[in-house]
């Protein structure tokens, strides 16, 4: 029998396990964001439930495998979000226990997560975190809870386990109307004036406006909400008791009035890169699109993008100077059409069809004589601009019959168009 990888007695436990919130809580410090094995393990026991079954499989690890025989259909469920996740700390060749190749593979994953979970049992406290979150008065979000937002089904397995939030916890509120800004930290300041330009105009037609809280593109994205007065909400990669980057400090804190700071970690959790890679899957997940206003090829905003486009989610792309290597991943998006053109916010509200709502159409630059008709329009075009030209004149550049020119002058004079003069027809 394989050594065991817990040994403390369930009495010796801070907390008490059968409290499905201190379990859940519990087990957004247990598995790292997106894990697909502790979203299905979660999914079909229940926090409750899935707590207790690692109780025993960290005791006995070479038996882990026996949760298959326990649990109808987790073999598929794990299979299937381990085929768009590959759940970290993977161990190829360990026990695995079924009838199929589906089952063993399932097996498999739930050893390697029972390995790389055990080390976290020892020092659980999700009492502590709950209590440090309170006394930021913020709130622990269950998907119960009436405020969880309805959208982050779409992850499936990889669907956070629990969200800790500080300012307005209605998300599902926060996300029945938003557009997600994203961008990179190292932006131009063609960048930084678009952002603002976009986040301004989405607020002015009530979005929500949501980001990852860095600095660069995301930092620009929550100002242009809060200058508007509108909610924005960031989504942190680290615990929300650690406002990061240090230097959004301020704006964050705004943020937290004016709308949420959201982060699927406990409080004191530190972020790292896999974190702020997670992190950006609730991002797109949240909202009902995504905007990449700047980006190079290697920025992380492109992670937003890419979960964006396997949600199905619309997703757009702000073109930049064709020599901007800071537009350079936009300009792929756009190029493999992956992301539309967006430029401006009228656009980015279209690109999210308003929410459900069929959204006006685009109104581009009207000009005098716009709605004229063919014959109109030929008239208007034949005019003189100085000198006045005869009626017989104007009809022969237009290609027209005289009685028709005739007609559509007297139009165009009353329109404002044309003018006579000196026994002849000019543009006005």
């Amino acid at each position: 029998m394989a050594e065991p990888l817990f040994e403390l007695p369930r009495a010796r436990l801070r907390f008490d396990p059968a409290d499905p919130v201190l379990a859940r809580a519990a087990w957004s410090r247990i598995a790292e964001p997106g894990d697909p094995v502790a979203g299905a393990l979660v999914g079909n026991l229940g926090p409750v439930d899935a707590f207790d079954w690692l109780l025993d499989a960290a005791r006995a690890p070479d038996r882990a495998g026996a949760v298959l025989r326990r649990i109808g259909g987790l073999p598929a469920v794990v299979q299937s979000a381990a085929g768009h996740a590959e759940a970290p700390g993977h161990v190829r060749g360990a026990v695995a226990e079924g009838p199929s190749a589906s089952g063993a593979r399932a097996a498999e994953l739930v050893v390697a997560a029972v390995l790389r979970w055990a080390p976290r049992l020892e020092r659980l406290d999700p009492e502590g975190e709950l209590a440090v979150l309170g006394r930021y008065g913020g709130t622990f979000l269950t998907p119960d809870h009436p405020g969880w937002p309805t959208t982050f089904a779409g992850l499936g397995a990889t669907a956070p386990l629990a969200l800790w939030v500080r300012g307005d916890p209605d998300l599902a509120r926060l996300a029945a109307r938003s557009v997600s800004l994203v961008g990179s930290r190292a932006c131009t300041g063609y960048g930084v004036r678009v952002t603002r330009d976009l986040a301004c105009g989405l607020a002015d037609r009530g979005f929500t406006v949501v980001s990852g809280g860095a600095a660069g593109i995301d930092a620009e994205a929550h100002r242009g909400a809060l200058v508007s007065g509108v909610p924005t909400v960031a989504f942190l990669a680290g615990g929300v008791d650690r406002l990061y980057p240090a230097s959004s400090t301020e704006l964050l804190l705004r943020t937290v009035s004016q709308g949420a700071v959201v982060s699927e970690v406990p409080p004191g959790s530190v972020p790292g890169k896999q974190r702020f890679l997670k992190r950006n899957r609730l991002i797109a997940a949240f909202t009902a699109g995504t905007v990449v206003v700047e980006a190079a090829l290697r920025s992380g905003a492109l992670s937003t993008a890419n979960h964006a486009a396997s949600l199905l989610r619309p997703l757009g792309a702000v073109p930049g100077p064709v020599t901007s290597m800071a537009s350079s991943g936009c300009h792929e998006l756009l190029r493999r059409g992956a992301a539309v053109c967006v430029t401006d916010a009228a656009e980015a509200a279209e690109l999210v069809g308003d929410v459900g709502e069929t959204a006006p159409a685009r109104q581009g630059e009207t000009r005098p004589g716009d709605d004229l008709d063919p014959a109109g329009k030929a008239v208007l075009d034949a005019l003189p601009v100085r000198k006045p030209a005869h009626e017989r004149s104007v009809a022969r550049t237009a290609g027209l019959a005289l009685a028709d020119t005739t007609g559509a002058l007297g139009l165009l004079e009353l329109m404002g168009l044309a003018e006579q003069k000196d026994g002849g027809w000019r543009r006005r």
